[in-house]
């Protein structure tokens, strides 16, 4: 009994022993499988928490050394991600190769006993490090869907032994975790490195929304530039809040004037004053060019070629940076730009930077610089390409300009030319007359008639300088009429003749119907240009037959109403819309366009308006003048500008009768001539004109 208690005893002490130690061992396995799922909740950083896996997994099998194999499906290779236990080098194999590239074919588990003794064991890796593998025990990393992302090989079971099925168990449970882990971080970084891009994406479409927004900025305020002086401080206004400096300038290559830099100090400009030293910089630097009050003005500099950092970047045609202490990027060319800046600028001249205008064939045309920088290092490589960005803009603008100002010289050149053909035009008549009257004087019978003749040919004169005065008064941009005590009887008496020799061999018939032979008031040279115009165009109307042309004068109401009728095929209908505009012509052989664009132009100087009638059976023209005093018409309210009414045609097309004081009104005494924006108000032109000298 005692022996068989004793060796009771001891079987079930054993027994005890190994329940402790299957206790322990489930302890142990709880506490890693604990310390796993801890971490995976509390950390998203891969090595570590692989790191962490893996020697929970060495511990718990009792292992010498663990690897963490990657799966490349696109390569369909293996890679050594981590190897805990002696340093090792990384590892790479392709699927099928190895006790591990099998477990990522077949994806299933696989327990070696005796590494030498297995086919599918490759003992190179044992051979170049000189490590002894015995048994292997490697399971498939599967993530959520069941795909292999991966293998977990632990060797060498500690005390030389063989992997159990238990150890098989936990191993992949814990590979479980591990693959996971790995889909979790991926995951992880997939979004932290979309949300990257997002935010770079984001910047740079601000970036992008900016410097649109800049450049509409700069495009408006350079469309807006009437002078050369306005499209440097548009330019340099944008660019200088842009790059946060303190003034710029532009320098411009005006070709046949030399070349100029027109500076504008954006800090007293944002300060809301003139800067207090244009005054003194005036004194010394030619061509200082007056800003609009209160802003502060734009200084034209004559410089010389290469002078300064600005003029450097224009004759290298690159960008160049100067920075106190450091000076230009670029050694080239004098300095005393800078010196003469910082006498501009009242400061001393701390930073530049500096970029060419390009011109056509990559030609610059000028450059432009920005000043002093508000920021504490100075100009940025960003405020670089952003000077770059506006000066291509600039340099396109500048282009613009300078083709729209020698279009605008040529146009002017073309306007002289147009005006110089209007006066031949209406020197014609004056000559013509002059020229009959002269053969007339030839054979003359008696002084009495030959006076006569000369009188006339003087007052033909006296329209020649009618004409000399008017164009001068519209180069100046003057407008004037001189109304006065007209004999109509005597007047249209002087017109008839004039009239009757002028269409003396044409065929057209000239009738007069004079209702009424009192007094009117009007520019007499003016209306005898008008008439004259009138009836030229009626002679054209009725070519190559014969014709009659109708004078008729009478009152209608307080208005002195002149008509010109002619028995022609009328007004051609594609010029009936535009018939009083300059250089508007029917075809007519020697015609300008600007005899009815003149009676237009008289009659609206006189405040009166003109009625056009025309069919197949001809056209006839209707000129009222108003007679009454200017005051007995109402005058709009203060602040208010009169509508001007329109009046009904014949052919469809509305006339527009001028505002009451379209021209100055100037006594026969004492003529006085105004802009046409001076002219006076309907009262006083109206005053003025019923008092005027009755001679």
């Amino acid at each position: 009994m005692t022996a068989k208690a004793e060796q009771r005893t001891k079987s079930l002490q054993a027994r005890i022993a190994e329940l402790e130690a299957r206790l322990a061992q489930a302890d142990k396995t709880v506490q890693a499988l604990r310390d796993v799922g801890l971490a995976l909740g509390s950390t998203l950083d891969l090595d570590q928490l692989l790191a962490l896996i893996l020697n929970k997994i060495t511990e718990l099998l009792d292992a010498d050394r663990a690897t963490l194999y990657l799966l490349d499906e696109q390569r369909q290779r293996l890679f050594s991600r981590i190897v805990i236990g002696e340093e090792a080098r990384a590892i790479e194999l392709p699927v099928g190769a190895g006790i591990a590239g099998h477990v990522a074919k077949v994806g299933r588990t696989v327990r070696v006993k005796d590494a030498y003794r297995d086919r599918r064991f490759q003992r190179e890796w044992d051979e170049v490090t000189g490590y002894r593998t015995r048994s292997i025990l490697a399971a498939p990393m599967k993530n959520h869907v069941g795909r292999t992302i991966g293998v977990i090989q632990v060797l060498n079971k500690h005390g030389d032994g063989e992997f159990s099925v238990h150890d098989e168990e936990l191993l992949s449970a814990l590979a479980t975790q591990a693959a996971v882990s790995i889909d979790n971080s991926r995951l992880f970084l997939s979004v932290i490195q979309k949300n990257t891009q997002l935010v770079e994406t984001k910047e740079q479409l601000e970036h992008r929304v900016s410097d649109l927004k800049l450049l509409f900025e700069l495009e408006s305020a350079m469309g807006r530039a009437t002078t050369m002086e306005d499209l440097a401080r548009a330019v340099i206004t944008e660019a200088g809040r842009a790059c946060e400096a303190r003034a710029g300038g532009m320098l411009v290559d005006e070709i046949e004037g030399g070349l100029f830099l027109y500076f504008f100090d954006l800090a007293a400009f944002e300060a809301g004053s003139p800067s207090a030293r244009a005054s003194a910089a005036s004194a010394e630097i030619e061509g200082v060019v007056d800003g609009v009050p209160p802003r502060p003005e734009v200084m034209r500099i004559a410089m010389r070629r290469g002078e300064g950092v600005i003029g450097r970047a224009m004759v290298h045609d690159e960008a160049v940076c100067f920075s106190q202490g450091q000076g230009a990027d670029d050694e080239r060319g004098d300095m005393e730009g800078p010196t003469r800046l910082a006498h501009l600028l009242g400061t001393e001249l701390t930073s530049a930077i500096a970029v060419p205008l390009e011109g056509e064939d990559a030609v610059p045309i000028g450059a432009m610089a920005l000043y002093n920088s508000r920021k504490p290092h100075g100009f940025s490589k960003d405020d670089r390409a952003l000077l770059r960005l506006i000066s291509a803009n600039a340099s396109t603008a500048l282009r613009l300009f300078r083709s729209r100002l020698e279009r605008e010289q040529s146009e002017r050149l073309t306007t002289i030319g147009r005006l110089l053909s209007g006066v031949m035009h209406d020197m014609r008549t004056p000559l013509t007359v002059i020229s009959g009257y002269v053969q007339l004087m030839a054979s003359a019978p008696d002084g009495a008639t030959r006076e006569e003749h000369a009188r006339l040919i003087l007052k033909q004169f006296d329209v020649i300088s009618a004409m000399q005065r008017e164009v001068l008064e519209f180069a100046r941009g003057e407008r004037s009429i001189l109304v006065r005590k007209v004999y109509l009887s005597k007047f249209f008496g002087d017109m008839e003749k004039q009239l009757e020799h002028e269409l003396a061999g044409t065929g057209v018939t000239l009738r007069m119907e004079l209702e009424d032979r009192g007094t009117a008031r009007f520019d007499e040279a003016k209306m005898t240009r008008l008439l004259h115009n009138l009836v030229r165009n009626a002679v054209e109307a009725m070519r190559p037959g014969a014709g009659t042309v109708t004078i008729r004068t009478y009152r209608d109401g307080g208005d002195l109403v002149v008509s010109v009728a002619d028995t022609g095929k009328g007004i051609p209908k594609d010029v009936q819309g535009r018939l009083f505009q300059s250089f508007v012509t029917s075809g007519k052989r020697g015609g300008t366009g600007l005899g009815l664009a003149i009676v237009k132009k008289i009659v609206d100087e006189h405040a009166g308006t003109i009625h056009v009638e025309s069919s197949d059976k001809g056209a006839k023209f209707t000129i009222r003048l108003p007679q009454e005093s200017a005051p007995s018409r109402s005058a709009p309210p203060a602040g208010e500008a009169e509508a001007p009414p329109r009046l009904a045609s014949t052919d469809g097309h509305a006339v527009v009768r001028p505002a009451a004081g379209a021209a100055p009104v100037v006594h026969e005494g004492g003529p006085r001539r105004r802009t046409a924006s001076s002219a006076p108000p309907a009262g006083e032109r109206g005053r003025r004109s019923s008092s005027g000298s009755d001679a």
